[in-house]
């Protein structure tokens, strides 16, 4: 059983109750932002090689400043001419605009940076005042608009073979046609889907892009459907996409699947103003629709649908990885993810989600949503001072023996899913991805479409370090550090420190600021470390957790905190009925409110931890010298407490590492 079903299955059990400082460490962990000027970036002391790139320029010409390159891809192609025998580093300015990407930009072992060197792809004047904003788009703009005559109030625009999940009107995510709420009439769950005494779905339109959304205590999937008939009885008969519903059945219980939480996706539900749908009835002449909010001229409001699917990517082999290259000041925008449209829809539990795997005994294959910008088999690559956002899938990825990245002073948000995810990610279940760094980002308003999803995630990283970033107004975790399966032996020598984490888990429940689990080292000596982080303000729902010890957490050092607001401080499931309990844990110099839930017993140590039969009892916890502050105002006895102070003054981007200014709670 994959470690997504045990969740699960812990969820469906555990529904019915849900009604002296450490900065030595600091300087040993964190990167300091350092903007090297474009036209100071050397090689060694040799100066770099400049090459230009600008939306009024030529491919034909030589990619000098005078006459630049007119598409990056260029650039590329001028850059692998020149790694075979660099003698410096290689520098791809890009000046500013938009630069809409026909086809992903892919990098392999002929893109890297050889000799020591780097290749660096940079917006012109990156690091000094004049650096000009440069955005790389796999979006499409749509024009051609007109009012469709079949619907009032509502425009249309013919779109060829378009395929999206997302739009953006006016720089805004637009919401896709909803009904608002569940199915209507009286529902009956069968094996095949529903029958509903309503006769009003039998008049929805191509019912085929339906989908159904279901959202539980801290997962959230989505199901299309196949037909929607007249039943026996005057019933409505709601066929589901057969295998997304076998799937859904498998992963959440036959029970859960009872009223779906939301219905989306056909012409008939466009009352909402900003709401939109994709009309792709006609192969190969798609209309798109939208009723535009108060004010917005179709005729000349900006509208983009994203294309693609992967904007940026380096993939190496083993034993030649993608390396030595650098991003900074660009940003990334525009693209989209289509993998939910496919039969098997979007049944999911964090970032996962669920495949039938191969051979015919029906078993389940998980996978992660995939970043946008993508890095697998890949060592010293640098992302700095960049935007990662209008997204449809996760942010960023590093994956597949990565080692050694850095990113650094960059923002994440209106993403469909998570910001940054690294490490072995499923189906893999070994590799080694060691050293990487994850520091001084601002990371908010992710995981717009699949919620169920994570600021950062570590899914099994040796010495990772993650530190001085800040996440906030996330609809589930903040942090997340642990892999996706019960896997032992991935992780080791962590650190997760000086983060500022607040307003986590606003739409779903049991998650939290910081969310721990698995095995994270052999003993205290090689295990996690998380250290002065703030983690407030998130007192949401019926429960969540600022530092979370879920399921198999082990070796874990939690020390010199300041968590308070939350539905409980620390704590979770110690998993003894699934043999997987916390254990080894420390907290020594944290200053919390020591919040538990009413429904929650507390017990004679700190903290909230659910008893049996849903959980047990943790194993082998040491509270040092920790400080409890009143339940009923932390966040000011924290402030008046020089110590605890100091924590949340430190915490999150520092000045000068980011170009970013972030919001304070």
């Amino acid at each position: 059983m994959t470690d997504v079903r045990a969740h699960t299955e812990r969820g469906r059990r555990r529904r019915t109750r849900l009604g002296v400082t450490v900065w030595a460490v600091l300087a040993a962990v964190c990167v300091p932002w350092t903007a090297a000027p474009t036209a100071a970036a050397t090689g060694g002391d040799r100066p770099a090689a400049q090459l230009y790139v600008a939306t009024w320029g030529d491919d034909d010409w030589p990619g000098t400043i005078d006459r630049p390159f007119a598409t990056p891809a260029r650039a590329q192609r001028a850059v692998r001419a020149r790694t075979a025998r660099m003698a410096s580093d290689i520098v791809v300015n890009l000046r500013g605009g938009t630069y809409r990407l026909p086809a992903p930009l892919r990098m392999t072992g002929d893109d890297s940076g050889r000799g020591g060197h780097r290749v660096v792809y940079q917006a012109y004047g990156f690091g000094t005042p004049g650096q000009e904003k440069v955005t790389l788009s796999g979006g499409r703009p749509v024009t051609g608009w007109r009012p469709d005559p079949e619907r009032e109030g509502v425009w249309r625009a013919d779109v060829g073979g378009l395929e999206t999940r997302q739009l953006y009107v006016d720089g805004r995510r637009a919401t896709r046609a909803g009904l608002g709420s569940g199915l209507p009439g009286k529902l009956r769950t069968t094996a095949t889907g529903y029958t509903t005494t309503s006769a009003i779905p039998r008049s929805w339109r191509h019912p085929e892009d339906l989908e159904l959304v279901y959202r539980f205590d801290y997962v959230e999937g989505r199901c299309g459907v196949a037909d929607i008939s007249r039943g026996p009885g005057k019933r409505t008969t709601i066929t589901m996409e057969r295998t997304c519903w076998k799937l859904a059945r498998d992963l959440y219980g036959k029970e859960s699947l009872g009223e779906p939480s939301f219905v989306e996706n056909a012409p008939d539900f466009l009352h909402r103003p900003g709401s939109w749908y994709l009309d792709r009835s006609r192969p190969g002449r798609h209309r798109l629709l939208y009723r535009p909010v108060p004010g917005q001229d179709m005729r000349r409001t900006p509208v983009v649908a994203p294309v693609l699917e992967t904007l940026l990517s380096g993939t190496g082999s083993p034993g030649r990885p993608v390396r030595d290259m650098a991003f900074r000041g660009l940003t990334f925008a525009d693209a989209t993810w289509l993998a939910p449209n496919e039969p098997a829809g979007f049944v999911a539990a964090w970032s996962m989600y669920m495949r039938p795997g191969p051979g015919a005994g029906g078993a389940m294959e998980t996978r992660t949503v995939p970043g946008n910008i993508a890095f697998r088999t890949a060592e010293r690559i640098t992302f700095q001072g960049n935007r990662f956002v209008r997204l449809g899938a996760q942010g960023l990825e590093l994956s597949e023996n990565s080692s050694h990245n850095t990113v650094v002073g960059n923002v994440f948000t209106d993403i469909s899913d998570g910001g940054v995810v690294l490490g072995v990610l499923p189906p893999d279940t070994k590799g080694t991805n060691r050293g990487n760094r994850i520091t001084d980002n601002w990371i908010h308003h992710i995981a717009a479409e699949y919620h169920a999803a994570s600021g950062i995630w570590d899914t099994g990283g040796r010495e990772t370090t993650i530190a001085h970033n800040q996440v906030d107004h996330v609809p589930y975790t903040g942090i997340l550090s642990g892999p996706s399966e019960d896997l032992r032996g991935l992780m080791r020598g962590g650190r997760i420190v000086g983060n500022r984490v607040f307003a986590t888990n606003r739409l779903l429940a049991d998650g939290g600021g910081i969310y721990l689990r698995g095995e994270q080292g052999s003993s205290y000596a090689d295990g996690l470390v998380v250290s002065d982080n703030a983690v407030t303000d998130s007192r949401y729902g019926v429960w969540n957790v600022g530092i979370y010890t879920d399921d198999s957490s082990n070796w874990m050092t939690v020390r010199h905190n300041a968590v308070h607001n939350y539905r409980a401080s620390i704590g979770d499931c110690s998993e003894e009925w699934g043999d997987r309990p916390v254990r080894h844990v420390r907290y020594h110099g944290n200053f919390w409110d020591d919040a538990v839930p009413d429904w929650l017993p507390r017990r004679p140590y700190p903290g909230g931890w659910p008893p049996a039969p849903e959980c047990g009892d943790p194993h082998d916890l040491e509270f040092r010298a920790n400080t409890l502050l009143p339940r009923a105002h932390p966040g000011p006895a924290c402030a008046a407490t020089p110590a605890c102070a100091t924590i949340l003054d430190r915490s999150g981007p520092r000045p000068g590492r980011s170009p970013f200014t972030t919001v304070a709670p």
